[in-house]
This record gives structure tokens, C-alpha cells and sequence, in this order.
């Protein structure tokens, strides 16, 4: 399956407004935004966790990161609740679920070989920082190759980012308009290299994980 693996477009999806599509496990089911393979993917995606669902015990050899965008996600490792963030590197292996239901924010086997950390961060574990039209921004990874953040955008602000490698960016609330099209919650942009983001928010502002950097890694872990 091939789904929005043209790197050099830019990728728009409006995952509130598809339908959720069962998983191989009862109680899991997902909006896929962007995907390479099958089963076994190189995959972005909205996944959504029924109360008392459970995923079994699976390894990820090209490694997972996870936002929690609402509810909470759970595995052998701990609770964690919206607005969490997780990276689960190559080799690593868990049992996820959810006893009250979740929805999670997934990219799948996206790791580079030498990507060995684990992170696992609570919402207010974090300092944040803010300048003109950004009411706060807080910082989630940065290995020098891919930058990830959460920010949350002040209503009717014009809002500029330099994109020189990349920019990958999911609404988590509120709504913005590029000039082209409007974006509401779990809408997700991915943008190439070298096409800069600019934007106008509505009258609630927005809040926003967004990734710069190279939208494929180099030397990443083979399927």
C-alpha cells in the first residue's frame, strides 16, 4: 500500500472527517495519513483505543513514536495521558492498551539505525518558551537530525516557519487557514523542503505537535 509517499508534494489529510478502520486487533482501529507497506509499514497514523482494549505483545524494530492526544495510553512502562510523548527505539518491544480508551498520534518504523533512545515525558514535565504568535512552545526531541514540538498558537496570529528540510504538523485543537484550505483538529500538513508555512489562525488560536527535518531519515532501519 502506497498512501501520500511522495515526499516532494505537499501531503494534506483531514483525519477527523474519515472513517476509522479496524486493526488486526479487536478494539484498535486507525486513520492512516501516511503509509509504505502493508501490515508491516512504514506508517503514520491516528489510532484510536477502545476502553479495555489491548494490543499484543509486539517488538518494533524500526522504532515508534507516540503522542497521546486524548485519553490514556498504556503499556509495561507506565500510564500516560494526553499530551504525552514517547519514542520506543529499534529493538525495543511492548504491550500497549488502554483501560479507559485512548486516542494516540503514531508514527511507525520512521527510526534511524543509531536512534537508540527511549523517551517517555509527561505534559508539564517540560520548561516552554514563546515569541510572537506562539503562546507557548515546548520542546519534545531533538537528536539534530528531527525536531519535535508542541505549540500552541495565539487566536487571529499570523504564524511563520521556516521549513529548510522539512515540516510534518497534526491539529490537536482549534484551527488555522494556510490561504488554500482551513485545518481543524487532526488535520495533518506534511510540507517538502524549501515550501515555508504560512498561517492565520481562527478566533481560539491552535495547539500543534509539529516536526522539522528531513522528512525520511537517512540510514534508516530496513523492513
Amino acid at each position: 500500500m502506497l498512501l501520500n509517499d511522495d515526499f516532494a508534494a505537499r501531503a494534506v489529510v483531514h483525519a477527523a472527517a474519515m472513517p476509522w478502520v479496524p486493526s488486526p486487533t479487536k478494539g484498535v482501529e486507525r486513520r492512516m495519513l501516511f503509509r509504505i507497506g502493508d501490515e508491516k509499514a512504514r506508517a503514520t497514523s491516528v489510532v484510536r483505543y477502545a476502553p479495555d482494549s489491548l494490543f499484543p505483545a509486539h517488538g518494533h524494530p524500526g522504532g515508534e513514536e507516540i503522542f497521546v492526544i486524548d485519553g490514556v495510553f498504556q503499556d509495561e512502562s507506565g500510564d500516560f495521558p494526553a499530551g504525552s510523548y514517547m519514542r520506543n527505539p529499534p529493538g525495543s518491544h511492548h504491550t500497549p492498551g488502554s483501560a479507559k480508551g485512548c486516542v494516540i498520534f503514531v508514527k511507525l518504523w520512521q527510526f534511524r539505525k543509531d536512534d537508540d533512545r527511549t523517551v517517555a515525558l509527561a505534559p508539564a514535565s517540560l520548561p516552554t518558551a514563546s515569541w510572537p504568535g506562539v503562546a507557548r512552545s515546548q520542546l519534545l526531541f531533538d537528536n539534530g537530525h528531527e525536531h519535535v514540538r508542541v505549540e500552541d498558537w495565539h487566536a487571529a496570529a499570523d504564524v511563520t516557519i521556516a521549513n529548510p528540510d522539512g515540516l510534518e504538523l497534526l491539529v490537536l485543537n482549534g484551527e488555522f487557514s494556510d490561504g488554500s484550505e482551513s485545518f481543524h483538529r487532526l488535520s495533518w500538513l506534511r510540507l517538502p523542503p524549501g515550501t515555508h508555512f504560512k498561517a492565520k489562525t481562527g478566533p481560539s488560536g491552535a495547539r500543534v505537535w509539529l516536526k522539522t527535518g528531513a522528512l525520511l531519515q537517512d540510514n534508516l532501519c530496513e523492513f
